[in-house]
């Protein structure tokens, strides 16, 4: 029986990040000789309201049943991001990631204000890729001329299918035409539009899934992400499972998807992710290739790297929590150093998604440790099949990509 991993959504890679770790939340200490410089970094903007709770979601998000408090919420933000600047001061953004919930529920008025907050308290890059997420059922043409005139410059789209009836086994509040029309829209005001879409639904066909995937490529987006539905805890499709397709017939749709993609010129760079060429998400990368985030928002998660620690913070998961706590100078819930010994396996958890790998040398500038640390553990896989290596580059084998879980175990004490 063939293996089907799990794969992250655009959207799960950027609501506050939950990253596995081997320890819980402590105090502790690191020696980090090898860490001269911080590497890039990116700042993630959570809004968590949406208009309804989709069965499989379990990010931390929130029916908006009563009126959004957009404007509180949006002080609340700017206010964490003020706290959180002696923490990163002098270090240039890279790309700004507004995920959810449903950021397209807030005007361009309140996007505006914040990326005005931004440019003002820390220097943005010029140029930087600055991605707004969407849904379908809460957007339209003044929505996005309004997103675009504020600085948005890419956009990602929440379609999960083109199939009315997979929608609504979904629970999405846009049927197929919306679907349609608002990528349509996207793709005639952004230059950047990445389509999220899920295969392995409920009683789902190979034929489907196919069926969606060159809907997709016959918009032609330059970038896809492309994830199969997963079963998290403490969600209804959890607890109240739906007939999904079998194992195999899930890889199926997964090994025929990618080869569709591959004819039509997208390449497959990350687990989940296919683009155009040159088109990569830069936001998406730097977490692959273990840099620095800033999260601001109710939930939101950061890794900071210093000189001789690196750490994780996390804010006030519920809103209203988080914008009392922000109004108070308290944005930030725990803080808390990442054990050495974690280190190894948080850098390959990440870089090992990449389909091309990653040099070697970026592990010690981005961990502060020496190759050394984990060189008998790359052996080990390379032994058997999950990867190739040379003096300067590791590589997941296509088993390593198929078998991702197993793999990343090796690093795992």
């Amino acid at each position: 029986m063939k293996k089907v991993i799990p794969i992250s959504a655009e959207a799960s890679i950027h609501a506050p990040l939950n990253p596995i770790s081997t320890s819980s939340p402590i105090l502790g200490a690191a020696t980090l000789s090898g860490l001269k410089n911080p590497p890039p970094l990116a700042l993630y903007i959570h809004i968590p309201w949406c208009v309804k709770k989709c069965p499989y979601c379990d990010f931390n998000s929130h029916e908006s049943r009563n009126k959004i408090p957009e404007k509180r919420y949006v002080a609340a933000l700017i206010a964490d991001l003020e706290q959180s600047v002696p923490r990163v001061y002098g270090r240039k953004i890279k790309s700004v990631f507004f995920g959810g919930g449903t950021p397209s529920l807030f005007s361009a008025k309140s996007i505006d204000e914040i990326l005005s907050a931004v440019r003002m308290l820390t220097p943005l890059e010029y140029g930087a890729e600055i991605t707004l997420e969407t849904n379908p059922g809460a957007i339209d043409t003044a929505h996005f001329s309004g997103y675009k005139q504020a600085g948005v410059n890419r956009v990602s789209l929440g379609i999960q299918s083109f199939n009315a009836d997979y929608l609504r086994a979904l629970g999405r509040i846009h049927d197929n035409k919306q679907a349609i029309t608002a990528s349509e829209l996207a793709l005639n005001t952004f230059e950047h539009v990445n389509l999220d879409v899920m295969y392995g639904l409920p009683n789902q066909t190979l034929e489907y899934a196919l069926q969606d995937a060159r809907q997709a490529i016959s918009l032609s987006p330059d970038h896809l992400s492309f994830y199969h539905l997963t079963l998290e805890p403490n969600t209804p499709f959890y607890r109240t499972p739906p007939s999904l397709p079998e194992d195999d017939t899930s890889a199926d749709m997964q090994e025929k998807i990618e080869a569709l993609f591959a004819e039509h010129g997208y390449e497959h760079y990350e687990t989940s992710a296919f683009c155009k060429p040159k088109n990569h998400a830069r936001h998406n990368l730097n977490y692959w290739q273990f840099g620095d985030y800033l999260g601001i928002g109710a939930g939101a998660h950061s890794k900071l790297s210093f000189h001789d620690k690196i750490t994780r913070e996390t804010r006030h998961k519920h809103p209203n929590a988080f914008m009392e706590n922000a109004e108070t100078g308290n944005a930030l819930d725990n803080t808390w150093v990442i054990p050495q010994a974690d280190l190894g396996f948080e850098f390959m958890m990440n870089a090992l998604r990449l389909n091309n790998g990653f040099e070697k040398n970026l592990f010690q500038e981005r961990t502060g440790m020496p190759w050394e640390e984990i060189s008998m553990r790359v052996t080990e896989a390379s032994t058997k099949g999950f990867i190739t290596q040379d003096l300067q580059y590791i590589k997941p084998t296509l088993k390593g990509q198929r078998y991702l879980n197993n793999l990343l175990q090796i690093f795992l004490d």
